[in-house]
């Protein structure tokens, strides 16, 4: 189940994270739906595709994004 625009986003995501986030957030999951539907590319055959899919969104937007003391993401220097 890919998104197609960040208005699909789950509200978590949206609310949490600025529009380029969201961007790389989407991106990331909608490429990983794609590779861990096969379930030999998967670590654990037992998690869903889209928890991991969640998971690898996450980590993609924590490369580019840090979270201050106040709850807020804002970009890497």
């Amino acid at each position: 189940m890919p998104y197609e625009s960040n208005e699909e986003l789950p509200e978590g995501v949206k609310k949490h994270l600025p529009k380029h986030a969201q961007d790389i957030y989407r991106e990331a999951f909608n490429h990983a739906v794609e590779e861990y539907k096969n379930p030999d590319k998967k670590r654990d055959p037992n998690d869903s595709s889209e928890k991991i899919s969640h998971q690898v969104a996450w980590n993609a937007v924590k490369k580019k994004y840090v979270k201050k003391s106040d709850g807020n993401l804002v970009a890497k220097d």
